[in-house]
């Protein structure tokens, strides 16, 4: 029987439920039933969502349980649904109780990608974490937990156990603060993005020297540090991605964020900057720069915002010389223009690149 949300209107049936009935009725339901259950799987692991794997139990009854046994749950709210279940505490409440049920009748089987994106607070605090010991249970490989809070609210406070997994390889964390009470030991962890926590130095250290195979770190929004010191020698891919200090309630922007990172070839440095500065150290091994930022700095005593805009990128194109290639993105064309048309000669490794990539997914 195919679960709906309480209280929600039918939802119009999506493309990949059509194309699939189309295939029932071109090819009959012994053509469907003769497929394996790991094509099936996978056919169900690559819809949007867990409930759209859910809906297709109505096309057959070859399919109506398979949807137990796949490798993916996906649970997540568009943006627009994001304010509606905010606003309406029953609308929430019946997500909350679709993940539970849905949860409830999976066969507790090995899980390749987890994912949750809900308006969070701390009333949902303890089934959030049920979902993560569930997921945690079954092995979990790709872990998201996209926890939607607004400014200072509280946020979900981790169980240990998250920080010693030796089977996650992808986990990208927002809305979580992050207080291990012990090491960290993500063993075979490649891809890790963090987004809107507040982080420290020792904290950053404890989980590269705890990552060893790690490949890639994208610090999104990120804020308490001073210094990005990425001594692991495995990570290879950086993205500085926006900087803004919730609890700095003055109007200048006094932060400054130096980056050093001996050994990673590619750095992205992107979003919205509320810095007073970036300072480049160690980035030698560097083979690629993306610059895509928007400079928020909101006062300056020596020069105009404007001015202390276009240095910042002039320094950055004079440090990246060796670097093969320099992406330049929409945030940062104007300043880019102002440049050149004070005299300043673009660098030959830097290229337009004509894109906005603030919003890009890794």
């Amino acid at each position: 029987m195919e679960m709906v949300e309480e209280g929600q209107k039918q939802p119009q049936i999506s493309g990949e439920r059509i194309k699939l009935e189309e295939i029932v009725e071109e090819e009959g339901e012994d053509r469907i039933s003769a497929l394996q259950d790991c094509l099936l799987l996978e056919i169900l692991s690559l819809l949007p969502s867990t409930k759209d794997a859910i809906r297709t139990g109505t096309l057959s009854k070859r399919w109506k349980h398979l949807w137990m046994s796949t490798p993916t749950l996906i649970f997540k709210l568009s943006d627009d649904r994001l304010t509606q279940y905010r606003q309406i505490p029953t609308s929430r409440s019946n997500f909350v109780s679709f993940v539970d049920k849905t949860l409830t009748q999976r066969r507790q089987l090995k899980l390749k990608k987890f994912a949750v994106r809900i308006y969070y607070d701390i009333e949902i605090e303890s089934q959030v974490k049920n979902w993560i010991r569930y997921a945690m249970s079954c092995n979990v490989e790709e872990l998201t937990l996209d926890l939607c809070v607004i400014g200072l609210e509280a946020k979900l406070q981790l169980d240990q156990n998250i920080y010693i997994s030796s089977n996650v390889t992808h986990l990208r964390l927002s809305g979580c603060v992050l207080n291990p009470s012990g090491a960290i030991s993500w063993k075979n962890l490649r891809i890790l993005c963090i987004s809107n926590e507040k982080l420290d130095e020792d904290l950053i250290e404890n989980i590269l020297s705890g990552s060893p195979v790690l490949e890639t770190l994208v610090m999104n929004g990120c804020y308490g540090y001073s210094r990005l010191d990425v001594t692991s020698k495995s990570v290879k891919k950086l993205v500085f991605s926006g900087y803004f200090d919730p609890e700095d309630g003055s109007d200048y922007a006094l932060d400054i964020i130096e980056i050093n990172a001996p050994d990673i070839v590619s750095l992205t440095i992107r979003g919205n900057l509320w810095l007073w500065k970036v300072l480049l150290g160690n980035v030698s091994s560097l083979v690629e720069a993306n610059l895509d930022y928007n400079y928020k700095k909101l006062r300056h005593w020596e020069t105009t915002p404007e001015e202390a805009e276009e240095e910042m990128l002039k320094g950055f194109m004079l440090k990246f010389r060796h670097v093969k290639e320099i992406k330049i993105g929409v945030l940062c064309s104007e300043a880019l223009s102002r440049l050149k048309a004070k005299g300043f000669i673009t660098p030959s490794n830097a290229k337009w690149s004509g894109s906005n990539c603030f919003h890009s997914v890794l």
